[in-house]
C-alpha cells in the first residue's frame, strides 16, 4: 500500500529553538507520524537564533538561489538542510538575509514584533511551495503549525492551484494559544499578490487586520482544522465550526495523541 505523505511547515521545532509548545509538537508529531509508516518532509524558518554550527546546518545549492518576487522586489531564497538528531527527521529550512538570518522570530531582541511579519510569512509560504515543486514531490497533506505558515492555505488554493505537486493536497491548520500582537502590516496585501492570490481577498475580514483575522484567513482556505492546545481563541474555534470545517481539539489532552491525528489525516483524506 502506498505511504501517505504528509508536509509539516512547522513555525519552531527544538532542538533548533527554544522547547515551547509549538517547537515540542513541531518535533514530536512528524517523528511520530513517521513512526506510522507515512512519508514526511518537514520545513521552518532559518530563524536568526538558530546556531548553524550546533544544528549541522548545510545550504542546498541545488535549490537555492531563486528569486522570491513580490511587492518589485527580489528576494533571494536560500535553502538549508539538517538532520535532527536520534531521529531519521529531515529538516528544511526557510532563509533569507533579510527576513530570518539577521532577525530572530517573531519579536526583535528588546521584545518588540517585528513590523513586516506578515510579509516574512509570504515570502516563508512561498519559499515553502516553490522547494517542494522543485522537489518534484506531491504531499497528501499539509500541516501548518503556528502563524508563520498562515498564509499556506490561501496559496495552495488559488496560486498554486494548477501545480501538480499540489492538484489533489489538502490543507490542515493547527491553531494554538500563543500568536501575534500587533496588527498585521498594511503592506501585506501589495505583497500577498501573486498568480491568483489577490489582495482583494482581504475585503471578507475587518480592516483592522490583526491576529484573529490572519488566522481566520488560514481557516477560510483549509480542508480541516486542530485546536493543537490550551488557550486557543475560542472565537476562532467557533468560526471554524460555523464554516463546517472538520475540526478536532487536543486542548485537554495532557501528551500527544497520535492516533487521533492520524485518524484525522485519515477523515481528511477520506
Amino acid at each position: 500500500m502506498k505511504s501517505k505523505k504528509i508536509l509539516f511547515i512547522n513555525q519552531e521545532i527544538t532542538p533548533y529553538v527554544s522547547d515551547s509548545e509549538l517547537s515540542h509538537i513541531g518535533r514530536e508529531l512528524p517523528q511520530s507520524i513517521l513512526e506510522k509508516g507515512y512519508e514526511i518532509r518537514t520545513f521552518m524558518p532559518k530563524w536568526g537564533n538558530i546556531n548553524e554550527r550546533r544544528g549541522q546546518l548545510h545550504e542546498v545549492i541545488r535549490l537555492s538561489r531563486m528569486m522570491i518576487i513580490f511587492d518589485d522586489t527580489d528576494h533571494p531564497l536560500i535553502i538549508k538542510v539538517a538532520s535532527i538528531p536520534s531521529t531519521r527527521i529531515q529538516v528544511y529550512f526557510i532563509d533569507n538575509d533579510d527576513y530570518f538570518t539577521k532577525r530572530l522570530m517573531a519579536n526583535d531582541e528588546n521584545g518588540e514584533e517585528y513590523e513586516d511579519n506578515g510579509e516574512r510569512s509570504i515570502f516563508f509560504a512561498r519559499g515553502v511551495l516553490e522547494t517542494i515543486k522543485k522537489l518534484h514531490w506531491t504531499p497528501d497533506i499539509i500541516h501548518c503549525q503556528g502563524w508563520i505558515g498562515n498564509i499556506v492555505p490561501y496559496y495552495v488554493k488559488t496560486a498554486y492551484k494548477d501545480e501538480p505537486s499540489f492538484a489533489n493536497t489538502k490543507i490542515i491548520t493547527s491553531l494554538f494559544g500563543n500568536g501575534l500582537k500587533k496588527d498585521i502590516e498594511k503592506t501585506f496585501g501589495q505583497c500577498l499578490e501573486f498568480k491568483d492570490a489577490h489582495s482583494d481577498i482581504l475585503k471578507n475580514y475587518n480592516d483592522k487586520f490583526d491576529f484573529t483575522e490572519f488566522e481566520k484567513l488560514a481557516i477560510d482556505y483549509s480542508d480541516g482544522v486542530i485546536e493543537a492546545g490550551p488557550g486557543v481563541n475560542q472565537q476562532l474555534v467557533e468560526y471554524t465550526k460555523s464554516k463546517g470545517i472538520p475540526f478536532m481539539s487536543q486542548a485537554a489532552a495532557t501528551e500527544l495523541d497520535v492516533d487521533a491525528y492520524d485518524n484525522f489525516y485519515d477523515s481528511i483524506l477520506e
